[in-house]
């Protein structure tokens, strides 16, 4: 991880590259986003000092309102300091003129304040316990504790009361952007059979639609490695792929010397569609048979090494993924009980079902606030995609038999529980609707960046000069 970024900081970089100009481009990597994206992978970790407190009187000393968005103040300082982590984070915008990248900023900070100015009057809302569980999501995504994640925040000269701000709003544009575009997109059974023929008949295959399961091993680097340290794990996890290619059990190896989470499962991470992967990974493996080794590879995390468990092309007659059997208690959205109150009942849940004086069937046909509660909350086999990002992220951290925390999402609080894993060969109808969610994707672009136009010009967007000296 090169930088525990400010996420809202992030959308700033989107609006550099966006070719449309700085109206048309995405909310930014929402919370959601970063899910969906896996961990963070990059060059070696650089550590920055704080910034320095004496900046302060300065920021107050050019104080002033440089926009009004719907009578709503930008000021300077709100520019200024969204500048300075810019460019803090991404060396490539150094070569961006201060004054236009003052400018593409500002106009990022008018867009995301009209859409957060309507996530408002629409009542939609974020409480305390999910940011909670978006930061320890943004911990877990780049492999720290949540006490490691707030000291690197503060060693960006961050404060965490801003970084957590960060986390509401882009939670806020996240469920505003489901609400407004995601839930409106359809993308019918002819459109998704056309695409999948076309894929079929295609020369060049769409690597959105290729499945993957890769198993790793992961060799961890400590923050602010030395040189020799980083030698050291690079020696160790260069003799673990030869030992992998020699013909050595992969799973041995993960056991013994992994330092990844999903060791427990002989670092298998999962059939998905390569999107749904570190581009880092299915780069290294892009021309790795089947059982192939790949790696080492380096990313923030340490060093990887790879095996190719299976590889197919959605639409071709072998495809398959890895399907999860779960169930869950749902707890809605509620006036009358607040999201703290949920989060405590299934807690309570859990720890009884753990104990043996409660079954989590009954408990869900009891209180789970959906349609699955008759069934015991059985959700049936599910594939990658299948649920939102803030259920999918938790059930795939789960075994065979293991009970998540509490687990809250854009519908209410979740407790889930995996009952099986499989790899199975998809359905003509699973293969459709992996290939209606390809082209939902894409659709749900260009719709975005249409209405995130027809919100700024509805806008009423008042600019002001600065004061003169």
């Amino acid at each position: 991880m090169k930088h525990i970024r400010s996420i809202i900081t992030l959308g700033c970089l989107a609006a550099m590259a966006a070719t449309s100009g700085a109206q048309g481009f995405r909310s930014g990597s929402g919370i959601t986003d970063i899910m969906r994206a896996g961990p963070r992978l990059g060059p070696p970790p650089v550590q920055r000092a704080p910034a320095a407190p004496a900046a302060a009187p300065v920021q107050r000393a050019a104080e002033f309102i440089v926009a009004l968005v719907n009578s709503e103040p930008i000021t300077n300082t709100d520019v200024q300091t969204r500048v300075t982590r810019l460019l803090k984070e991404n060396p490539d915008a150094e070569r961006v003129p201060r004054a236009e990248l003052a400018r593409l900023v500002l106009e990022r900070l008018i867009v995301e304040r009209a859409q957060l100015q309507l996530a408002k009057e629409g009542g939609i809302k974020v409480d305390d316990v999910a940011i909670d569980q978006a930061e320890q999501t943004v911990a877990r995504q780049n492999e720290i504790s949540l006490v490691e994640l707030r000291r690197r925040v503060a060693a960006e000269g961050i404060a965490l009361a801003d970084f957590r701000s960060d986390l509401r709003d882009q939670l806020l544009l996240t469920r505003l952007r489901d609400r407004e575009v995601e839930s409106k997109i359809k993308i019918s059974d002819t459109e998704a059979d056309e695409y999948l023929r076309d894929q079929r008949n295609s020369t060049t295959k769409n690597a959105a639609l290729q499945n993957l399961n890769l198993a790793q091993v992961l060799v961890a680097l400590p923050e602010n490695a030395t040189d020799a340290q980083v030698a050291a794990a690079q020696k160790k996890a260069q003799g673990i792929a030869d030992r992998a290619r020699s013909g050595e059990d992969f799973a041995k190896l993960v056991r013994e010397n992994s330092d990844s989470p999903d060791r427990a499962n002989g670092g298998a991470i999962g059939m998905r569609t390569a999107d749904r992967y570190p581009p880092l990974f299915v780069d290294a493996v892009q021309s790795t048979g089947l059982n192939g080794i790949a790696g080492p590879v380096r990313s923030s995390a340490g060093f990887h090494v790879l095996k190719v468990l299976a590889k197919a092309q959605i639409g071709s007659l072998d495809a398959t993924v890895t399907q999860t059997q779960v169930r869950h208690i749902l707890l809605l959205n509620d006036p009358k009980r607040t999201t703290a109150q949920a989060v405590a009942q299934l807690a309570e849940f859990k720890r009884r079902v753990q104990a043996g004086t409660a079954d989590f069937a009954s408990l869900a046909r009891d209180n789970s606030q959906d349609a699955s509660a008759k069934e015991g909350g059985d959700l049936g086999w599910s594939r990658p995609g299948q649920f939102v990002p803030e259920f999918e992220e938790a059930m795939d951290r789960l075994s065979p038999g293991q009970i998540s925390d509490p687990v809250v999402s854009r519908f209410g609080v979740h407790l889930i529980q995996v009952v099986g894993r499989r790899d199975s060969k998809l359905t003509q109808t699973e293969q459709r609707e992996a290939a209606r969610n390809v082209l939902r994707e894409q659709r749900i672009e260009e719709a975005f960046t249409t209405w995130v136009q027809e919100v700024r010009a509805r806008a009423y967007v008042e600019y002001r000069d600065p004061p003169q000296s």
